[in-house]
């Protein structure tokens, strides 16, 4: 049996995946990420004093060891400048797979193995599936409704190789039925909702903090302009409320199409398959990494969001950090600075970066 540490989140995920592992024989240890605190008084709910508790709370139920592991600097240089950064320079990243990579398989793991521990374990809903060759692939959770592979694209082999995910192999409902067997303190705790670590804060409010307003105009595909935004970073592709914009169409609304950045314009149009820019059926991704091996060329599959169905692409290797990705059919707001998934099947191959759309 192994020496593990358990990321403790305070949800009922997490707590689950403690007890299971535990009941497997291993010897468990849980430990608490302390990554934000939210000392600059951002605006929004940050319950991380109460997730604290309430993991503390799992853990002497569990009767199990307990540390709090502060990663708050390191949280900050590689989750929060990596975010801010990302809109500054007109994209829309995603902290959520990126706090996957860099912090609980990133500084948490490498705490972890400098400590002894032979794994990290978690409560994603996710399949490890070990090779003969000593490898291991990851595979979409048992829970079709809440499977996370998507958040765990970018992961290495070497993350793989230290990552257990218990509750993978189940449905939420079970999950549930696990920590009332148990008698977790927090089994009817409602699932919490989003930004990695930070809590529940309007993105728009998070970035008006850090990136000062930057007002210009909003035009439509004719050039036309139709209103003021406060700042390109506020807007998404694809996103049809919050732009202030009223569409001269009766029942059709407006969408952010388009960002033109050289000119400070938010280009709105409406959501119709052959709408310039919204619409596209190839694009460009970089950054690339493989869960067990390299991306492969060929007919695959990617999953673009997520809950995004997967579609069906072929991809063109253009260098080992990037590749050309073709859509069978056209796919709507791809946004650059966004993750692409790669499966085959129900495998997931690993991960990119979405750097240019078009086509």
């Amino acid at each position: 049996m192994a020496r593990i540490l358990v990321g403790l989140s305070g949800g009922v995920d997490s707590a689950a995946a403690a007890a299971l592992l535990l009941e497997q024989g291993h010897e468990v240890v849980g430990g608490y990420m302390k990554n934000w605190i939210n000392e600059e008084g951002l605006p929004g709910e940050c319950p991380w004093e109460a997730d604290l508790d309430d993991a503390h709370a799992v853990a002497q139920s569990l009767n199990i060891e307990f540390r709090v592991v502060d990663l708050i600097d390191q949280y900050r240089e590689r989750i929060v400048d990596y975010l801010l950064e990302g809109y500054r320079s007109g994209v829309t990243p995603n902290p959520d797979v990126m706090c996957n990579r860099e912090m609980k398989f990133g500084v948490f793991l490498d705490y972890a193995l400098e400590q002894g521990f032979e794994a990290v374990g978690t409560g994603h809903y996710v399949r490890r599936r070990e090779r003969q060759d000593g490898s291991a692939d990851l595979l979409r959770g048992a829970d079709p409704n809440k499977d996370q592979s998507y958040f765990l694209s970018m992961m290495t082999q070497h993350q793989v190789q230290h990552a257990l995910f218990p509750t993978g192999e189940m449905l939420k409902p079970e999950v549930r039925e696990v920590a009332r067997r148990f008698a977790l303190p927090n089994a009817e705790k409602k699932d919490s909702q989003g930004i990695c670590f930070i809590g529940n804060i309007k993105m728009s409010d998070f970035l008006r903090h850090y990136v000062p307003d930057s007002p210009g105009e909003i035009v439509d595909l004719e050039g036309r302009v139709r209103g003021r935004h406060d700042g390109l970073h506020l807007y998404t592709l694809g996103q049809r409320k919050g732009h202030g914009v009223a569409s001269p169409r009766d029942g059709m609304a407006y969408v952010v199409v388009g960002k033109n950045a050289e000119a400070n314009q938010l280009v709105v149009g409406y959501d119709e398959g052959e709408t310039a820019g919204l619409y596209a059926t190839r694009c460009t991704v970089g950054s690339l990494s493989g869960v067990n091996g390299k991306i492969p060329e060929g007919k695959v599959e990617v999953q673009p969001r997520y809950r995004a169905k997967s579609e069906a692409v072929t991809v063109k290797r253009v260098g080992d950090e990037r590749v050309e990705v073709e859509f069978l059919r056209p796919q709507r707001a791809l946004t650059p600075g966004q993750i692409c998934a790669f499966y085959e099947g129900g495998k997931l191959l690993g991960g990119g970066i979405f750097e240019s759309v078009g086509g």
